[in-house]
């Protein structure tokens, strides 16, 4: 699976064995946008145009569209947990922000 990114949404794009092609879907929103593509070329102009087309419609019909994530998370930790982050980041030369930034991005590939 591979993740594409456009105007601030991302989606899931797989091959589908049973089409013979790529298959789209935008990722995080509670609203359906999905698309296809026999290339690369295809899929990406697909999602595109299906996120210009999604956006058109919701603002044409005075509905506000799904927002993808801002890119901020609000994470309650133990205080002794937070304490050590702190002090591993700041020995690594680090803020703690870009420390657990570059941790998390380890699990998400």
């Amino acid at each position: 699976m591979k993740t594409m990114t456009y105007r601030g949404y991302a989606a899931r794009i797989e091959y589908s064995a049973a089409d013979d092609c790529q298959i789209g879907r935008v990722a995080a929103i509670n609203d359906i946008i999905s698309f296809h593509g026999d290339s690369l070329n295809e899929i990406r102009d697909a999602f595109e145009a299906s996120v210009d087309f999604y956006l058109k419609t919701c603002a044409e019909s005075g509905r506000e569209p799904n927002k993808p994530y801002s890119g901020r998370i609000f994470l309650r930790l133990p205080p002794e947990l937070h304490a050590r982050l702190a002090v591993e980041a700041k020995n690594q030369g680090q803020s703690l922000n870009s420390f657990l930034v570059e941790k998390l991005s380890v699990f998400a590939r």
